[in-house]
This record gives structure tokens, sequence and C-alpha cells, in this order.
């Protein structure tokens, strides 16, 4: 155990790390790269991401997978902005919202545990049915004029300086990172992707686990989907296509095991934030958008390979 938890901090170092190198590199290449209001926007273009990457990696971390959280997304923001242009308070919309994509999930638990079926297969067939609920609820159509009052307490700022979208970012690691490291049921998450079959044979109630962790993947879709709805001020039906594949990079950068078992919500907390840091940095620094999408990728297989190569050495 002892090992584990120096292997896990070491991690996180390293991802502190690589922060830190990038932010020195893009700063020598462009100095507004450290400005202030740049690193507020750093964390701020995060949040989406850091939000559906916090809650997909509890999917992971049992050894599974969902590629829904995308469509998740797109559900709950347009259910979210049909409830609110027709007048529904703000907060209980919010509710709601949250509610929807938690549902959500859960349904992909039951099909995964009930069913037996692949946890791949299983949301890539949800990915499609809940795009598809996304566009027969609006007939195709984005829901407009969402209300200000619900944008503001979303969207807003505090004190006029700091985005509310990286307060819900991080009020949701917090919680997430209290549930997996000091609850029975964050140590059942790990113990059922080490070694499913030891962790049924030793009492634990494997299925009811698994739903809920997948659970805290739709609601990490959920408020994700109210930031952008607040950001953008529209529900659009098409949102969040393609936002799995972030998620699972900054999961993976963040140094959570694709095979399960292994990972924790610092560490996809910070890989989210350095993905953001990277794809702004290059911005600044004026390089072509074509390339970001190599560097992001250059960087998920030298994350993952260092990881594997960490996991080796801290077996010896």
């Amino acid at each position: 155990m002892l090992k584990i938890k120096k292997f896990k901090i070491f991690r996180e170092f390293g991802i502190l790390v690589a922060l830190f190198a990038m932010v020195i590199i893009f700063t020598a290449l462009n100095p507004i790269y450290i400005s202030f209001n740049n690193i507020i926007d750093i964390i701020q273009q995060s949040a989406i991401n850091g939000l559906i990457a916090i809650g997909i990696t509890f999917a992971i971390l049992t050894a599974g997978i969902d590629l829904s959280v995308g469509s998740t997304l797109a559900i709950v923001i347009v259910v979210v902005g049909k409830f609110l242009t027709s007048g529904l308070n703000p907060i209980i919309a919010i509710f709601i919202g949250i509610l929807i994509g938690f549902l959500l999930g859960v349904f992909n638990g039951l099909l995964i545990t009930k069913l037996k079926i692949q946890p791949f297969v299983a949301t890539l067939g949800t990915m499609s049915v809940y795009r598809g609920i996304a566009y027969v609820i609006t007939g195709g159509w984005p829901v407009l004029n969402m209300p200000r009052d619900f944008r503001n307490l979303v969207s807003g700022r505090v004190f006029n300086i700091i985005p509310i979208p990286i307060f819900i970012l991080i009020g949701f690691a917090i919680i997430t990172h209290i549930l997996l490291n000091h609850t029975r049921f964050g140590t059942y998450v790990y113990s059922i992707g080490g070694n499913e079959e030891a962790t049924r044979l030793s009492g634990v109630n494997v299925e009811k686990n698994k739903v809920l962790a997948y659970g805290l993947v739709g609601v990490g879709a959920a408020l994700a989907a109210l930031v952008l709805l607040a950001r953008l001020g529209t529900g659009e039906p098409t949102a969040g296509q393609g936002y799995e594949l972030d998620a699972i990079a900054a999961a993976a950068i963040g140094g959570t095991s694709l095979a399960g078992g292994k990972g924790s919500v610092l560490g996809t907390f910070l890989g989210a934030i350095l993905l953001s840091a990277l794809k702004v940095g290059l911005i600044v620094t004026g390089v072509d958008t074509f390339w970001q999408f190599i560097a992001t990728g250059s960087i998920i297989i030298i994350a993952v390979y260092l990881e594997h190569v960490q996991s080796q050495l801290y077996k010896k």
C-alpha cells in the first residue's frame, strides 16, 4: 500500500513538473502566456474537459470505459435548455440536469452489469442512442435564448475576476477525491478494477458499485453540459462530439491506467489542465491548429508509455 501511495505521488509530481516546464517554454516564446488573465483562461478552458474526465476516471478505474459522455452532455444541454426557456427556476433546472446525467450513467452501468455487455460496446451503442434522443427532443434545432440569470449563475465571475466554472471544477474534484480515497465505495472501485472476481468473492456487491461509478460519469458530463450551456447561451444537440476522447486523454495523461485499478482524481485534474495549457500555448505562439492534434496525441502516447515504465519499475 505504501509503495502504491508513493507511486501515485511520484506520478502526480511528474505531471506538475511537465506543466511547469511547459509554462517556461511557452512563456519564453511569448511572455503573454504567463499573464494572470491567460492563466485564468487556461484553467477555465480545462473546466468542461476536466469535469468529464474526472467522471470518466471512475469508469476507467473499474476497467471499463464510457464513450457516451459527449452524447450524455448533449441530452442534458437540450433538456435543461428547454426547461429554462419555458421559465423553470434555474436552480431546479440545474438539479434536473445533474439527475438526468446520473440516470443516463446508471443506465450504462446496468447494461454492463445486468446484460453483461462489454463497456466499450454498451457505451458505443448508447453514444448513438443518446445523440439521437437529443436530436429528437429539439428536432435538430438549437435551443436559443438562455436566461441571463442562469448564465450568470453558472458562467459568471466571482468578484468579477475568477470564473465560476473554475469553482465548479474544483468542487467536483474535491468531492470525488473524497469519495475515491476516504469511502468504502472508492476502495471497492479500485478493487474491482484490480481484480473483479476476487472482489466479488470477498463479498462486495460489484454490480452495485459499478453502476454507481457509471452514475458519477454521468454527473461529470451533466456538470460539463451546464457550464457549456451557460457559456454559449444555446443548447446545441450537436454539442459534445469528440469530448470523450479528450476526457480519456486527460485521465491517461493523469496516470489512470486504462487496464483499471490505478489512477486518481488529482492526476486527472492535472492532466486536464496540462492539456488545456498545451492547447492555449500553441495558440498563443501561433502554431497552426492542425499541429495541436499531433502534439496532443504525442503527449498521450508518451504519458501512457511512461506510466507503463513506472509501473514496471515499482514491481521490482
